[in-house]
């Protein structure tokens, strides 16, 4: 009894080795490739991912007190609620704003650019963020009968507008449609005010006016004016052809002052564009929120267009970027919808990093048990291989020394599974293992036990 008592304290107290549960080393091993990928991902991500957009847009937009230069304020005072800092640059006008957009040596992001206006230059890779609002071009001559083509404005003294402005430039690729260049008329360098006051005066004969040289006030002052007259498009079909930048306004009876019914009768006006050019190198954020402050500033009815009608993306001489094709078609980023502008910017060049990656870790790491199980039973598998050539060793014609080897290499093989690292969950698999290695064993006495049986017959015969 005392003897049985004192074998029950002594395995008691017997150190059990800990079974392991997990081997960290294949666990490692096996995630290290997902690791790699990953990295390498976040990598490629990186070098693809926008930096911040900057906190600041330098715009090129007008003479100061223009109607550009009001719009360009407006603009200003949008972006500023919404952190965005706009610097404002004056500029004799559209022409002048695309050289300085052109120029490499000039700071500035986005600029009010007339259609028209680019046929001698190179843009490069100038893009639009869409058309902003019509720019009608209003032509008023003094005749006692209406004139129905511009042609018969040659000869005579013509104010075309001044320098580095869209104006001049329309009117003169207009003008020399018509056969009419400073060969043989005398162009002036006058808009707005001088130039109709230069028309009553009758010191020109007709005046090319566009966007502030043709205010609302200033047109009904040259129809209330006696043998002043504003030009019908009866060509306008031709011009659109003509001139791929052109749009043709139907403007009714009565639209500039329906008191006095002026016009007197339908007119066609030809207007381009004003586009807001970019940049190929402005932020994509940024352009986003110049869309969206473009729609706040022009989204409005006037006598030219109808509610919503711009910003929109009409393509002439610049592509529209993709970015503004992208906003068009679906609007605001999810992130932009629901966050302030500088937590959705942060949000999104996150998530360029987060989805590759999630992506790749997402089957990657449904791959990973079956990695880990692969290498845990490989380290059991591999002796099989050793086994069976054992097994088939046994079944030759072996000394006594050589059956002892080959038991000295079966327990070798049993002590390598016991004391191996071998985890809980694939317990199973090692003791079928030593299973089969208990019955080559087997295999290996049946055939000692066989030969001595033999050769104890031959001795007795």
């Amino acid at each position: 009894m005392a003897e049985a008592n004192q074998r029950k304290i002594s395995l008691k107290f017997l150190p059990i080795p800990k079974i392991v549960r997990i081997s960290w080393q294949d666990l490692f091993a096996s995630l290290a490739p997902v690791v790699v990928v990953s990295v390498v991902v976040i990598a490629i991500a990186i070098h693809f991912v926008q930096p911040a957009p900057p906190s600041t847009i330098t715009m090129t937009a007008g003479p100061k007190g223009s109607v550009l230069y009001s719009v360009a304020e407006r603009y200003q005072k949008s972006l500023a609620k919404k952190g965005i800092k706009l610097v404002i640059m004056e500029s004799a006008g559209s022409l002048d704003n695309l050289k300085r957009l052109i120029d490499p040596n000039v700071t500035v992001d986005v600029g009010f650019v007339q259609g028209g206006v680019a046929d001698d230059l190179d843009i490069g890779e100038l893009t639009s963020l869409g058309s902003v609002s019509y720019e009608p071009l209003t032509i008023v001559y003094r005749h006692p009968h209406a004139i129905h083509r511009l042609s018969e404005l040659k000869g005579k003294p013509i104010a075309v507008g001044p320098e580095g402005s869209g104006t001049r430039v329309l009117a003169l690729a207009i003008l020399k449609a018509n056969g009419i260049d400073p060969a043989n008329a005398n162009l002036v360098s006058l808009s707005g005010d001088k130039a109709v006051d230069a028309l009553i005066d009758k010191q020109v004969d007709a005046a090319f006016l566009m966007g502030d040289s043709a205010a609302r006030g200033l047109i009904r002052k040259v129809l209330h004016t006696k043998d002043l007259r504003m030009f019908d498009f009866p060509q306008a079909d031709a011009y659109l052809r003509r001139f791929r930048y052109l749009n043709k306004l139907d403007i009714p009876a009565g639209t500039f002052d329906l008191g006095a019914n002026l016009p007197a009768k339908p007119t066609v006006m030809m207007a381009p564009t004003m586009e807001l050019i970019a940049r190929p190198d402005l932020h994509p954020a940024l352009s986003d929120i110049l869309i969206e402050t473009a729609q706040e500033v022009h989204g409005k009815a006037t006598l030219l267009q109808k509610h919503g009608e711009f910003p929109a993306p009409l393509e002439h001489e610049y592509p529209i970027s993709e970015e503004a094709n992208r906003y068009y078609k679906s609007g605001k980023g999810f992130a932009y919808r629901y966050m302030p502008f500088w937590l959705a910017s942060l949000t999104d060049r996150i998530l360029v990093m987060i989805v590759p990656v999630l992506v790749v870790l997402i089957p990657g790491l449904r791959f990973v048990p079956t990695l880990y199980g692969w290498r845990i039973r490989r380290r059991i598998y591999r002796h099989y291989g050793e086994l069976m050539a054992l097994e088939r060793a046994a079944l030759g014609e072996l000394s006594d020394e050589e059956k002892s080897e080959l038991s000295r290499r079966l327990d070798g093989i049993e002590r390598a599974i016991i004391s191996g690292k071998i985890p809980g969950a694939f317990a199973d698999e090692t003791y079928v293992l030593r299973q089969h290695i208990k019955f080559v064993r087997e295999r290996l006495a049946l055939a000692t036990s066989a030969k001595a049986t033999n050769h104890k017959q031959e001795t007795s015969q």
